[in-house]
C-alpha cells in the first residue's frame, strides 16, 4: 500500500498542531552544561512565527507576546539546533561557545 505524503508549508506557529511534550517536566532539567553550540536570534530577520519556540524539544525558547521576537533561556538549551533548522526566515544562527 503506498501512502501519499502531502507536504504542508509551515508558516507561523498558529498553523501548527498542538505541542505533545509537558513542558512542566522539560523546564525543570538545566540541560546547558554540556552545550557546544548556542543558537542566536538575529531579530532584524525574525518576523515572529514563533516555530522555533514550538520545535524547542527542551522550552528553552521563551514566547512572551506576538510583538517581541522569542528569547533564548541559555540554562535550558542544549544546543541541537532545531530552532535554527525550523526557522523559515534562517534568523537563528547556530553559534560556537
Amino acid at each position: 500500500m503506498k501512502h501519499d505524503k502531502k507536504k504542508v508549508e509551515i508558516k507561523c506557529a498558529s498553523n501548527m498542531p498542538d505541542m505533545t511534550a509537558s513542558l512542566g517536566s522539560m523546564a525543570s532539567n538545566k540541560t546547558a552544561s554540556w552545550r557546544n553550540l548556542r543558537p542566536e536570534i538575529d531579530e532584524s530577520k525574525c518576523i515572529k512565527c514563533f516555530i522555533c519556540w514550538k520545535f524547542c524539544p527542551d522550552a528553552a525558547i521563551d514566547f512572551i507576546n506576538e510583538n517581541t521576537p522569542p528569547k533564548i533561556n541559555y540554562d535550558y538549551c542544549k544546543g541541537c539546533g532545531i530552532c535554527a533548522t525550523e526557522c523559515p526566515t534562517k534568523c537563528i544562527e547556530m553559534v560556537e561557545e
